[in-house]
């Protein structure tokens, strides 16, 4: 049976091309294409699909191929090139306050919307004061929906911190709403974003899905039970062992053998799934010389690049 074109399965599936060398904007490569004629490069040749079969049997179009599949997103190059990650936390709504951690090093910003009062209008305020800042724009939205997901895109985030991730069914989620068509159900309904990058190579639209980093944090009980599914689901960059909120959840903290147990869990599903182990600055692996913090990669700083960097010198 064919896999439907925008079941959550089906996204999941097919975000499976950003991993390889092709464009991720051409056809899924779950599609099999429907054996009456139509070709996906000569849309002269379409024939309506059948009743009850529309997003089975349709070929997506070659309109948003992306063929050079070229990487602007320096937040992204980095991980491909496989260099840490680190990013600067902004708590406070100011511009000018986050163009001075945007430009100090970092290689993405941390604009905390989960736990601070930043509302959307002053995170597009923050990105269009520095929109051609060192740091990539990114943010920790406060809940896994629709609207908060598409708003922060919209408004110019290239790297997507997503909290409390409980199963493997809500990541699916994530990544629906992250990725544009055909790999998810991204809607493009203009925005800030789309004059933010209007110069990139490939346009937005076209290149986006090549250069967004979605990173899900693991954070309680529930989301460490499913954290290897979701590890593994394509699309995900990343997934970040809460530190704090573990202990909120647990009941215990760092030394202690629930707790690293718990820790040890996600590393693994981490290196099994081959993507990179996030968690806070202070467990950078040169910070533990005796080990008990390995393979960790990428990182929430604060507002000292100075020091949150140090490891770099």
């Amino acid at each position: 049976m064919m896999a439907k074109f925008f079941t959550p399965l089906a996204v999941g599936a097919a975000v499976a091309c950003l991993a390889s060398a092709a464009s991720a904007q051409t056809q899924p490569q779950w599609y099999v294409a429907p054996d009456n004629g139509w070709v996906r490069d000569a849309p002269d040749t379409f024939v309506p699909p059948l009743p009850g079969r529309v997003a089975q049997d349709w070929i997506y179009g070659a309109r948003f191929d992306n063929p050079d599949a070229v990487v602007w997103n320096s937040a992204r190059q980095r991980l491909i090139d496989g260099q840490d990650l680190v990013g600067g936390t902004l708590r406070t709504g100011s511009p000018e306050a986050y163009c001075e951690v945007a430009n100090a090093g970092y290689d993405f910003t941390w604009v905390e919307v989960q736990h601070a009062p930043i509302d959307i209008s002053q995170m597009a305020a923050m990105y269009a004061a520095c929109p051609d800042s060192i740091a990539a724009h990114g943010v920790r939205i406060s809940e896994t929906t629709e609207t908060q997901i598409q708003r922060a895109l919209d408004t110019g985030a290239m790297v997507l911190v997503v909290p409390t991730v409980d199963s493997y069914e809500e990541a699916l989620e994530i990544v629906q709403w992250t990725y544009f068509p055909p790999m998810g159900k991204r809607s493009s309904g203009g925005g800030q974003a789309f004059q933010m990058y209007s110069g990139v190579p490939g346009g937005y639209r076209n290149s986006f899905n090549d250069n967004i980093v979605l990173i899900l944090m693991i954070e309680t009980l529930w989301g460490v039970e499913d954290v290897e599914r979701i590890a593994n689901i394509p699309g995900v960059h990343a997934i970040f062992a809460a530190s704090g909120d573990l202990g909120n959840f647990t009941g215990y903290g760092p030394g202690e053998a629930p707790y690293e147990w718990v820790i040890t869990r996600i590393h693994d599903a981490a290196m099994d799934a081959g993507i990179r182990l996030c968690g806070p600055m202070s467990w950078h692996p040169l910070r533990h010389p005796d080990g008990s913090r390995p393979d960790f990669s990428c990182f929430q700083g604060g507002t000292n690049a100075e020091a949150d960097l140090r490891e770099r010198m």
